[in-house]
């Protein structure tokens, strides 16, 4: 049987995560191509760093979380990215250690973190149309 969890559960790992970006000032988001690692734990690989944007809600990255979802407050646009295709993201907490990465695609894609377009252009922009963390009900 899979586990499953209670909503009051959920909202709080939800919350506990991404209050871990919060530390140490603004937290970021870095934006890649190529292929996401294995585990956040991991590093890079051969990904091309695409541009980084900037939480710009400090102290608090997240709204608060509801029904197991937390959606991001303001993002800065990065207005000097390298030219690639969007793939994954990172994020980090504002001292620059990683709290988590995922996927990425253009706006009602689906995808963990939702861009105005996957091809971004030489000197930008990246813009974040949608990006909410969520834990699932069940696994």
């Amino acid at each position: 049987m899979p586990t499953r969890l209670t909503t009051a559960a959920r909202n709080a790992a939800v919350d506990a995560i991404v209050d871990l970006i919060d530390p140490g000032g603004a937290g970021t988001i870095e934006i890649y191509q190529g292929t996401q690692p294995m585990s956040a734990n991991d590093g890079t690989g051969a990904s091309m760093l695409l541009g980084t944007l900037t939480f710009t809600d400090t102290p608090a990255a997240f709204n608060s979380a509801s029904s197991g979802s937390a959606s991001a407050r303001a993002i800065s646009d990065e207005l000097s990215a390298a030219q690639g295709t969007a793939g994954w993201f990172r994020v980090k907490d504002g001292l620059g250690a990683t709290v988590f990465d995922g996927n990425i695609t253009a706006t009602g894609g689906g995808g963990d973190l939702e861009l105005n377009t996957v091809t971004i252009e030489s000197g930008g922009p990246i813009r974040v149309s949608s990006f909410t963390f969520t834990i699932p009900a069940s696994e």
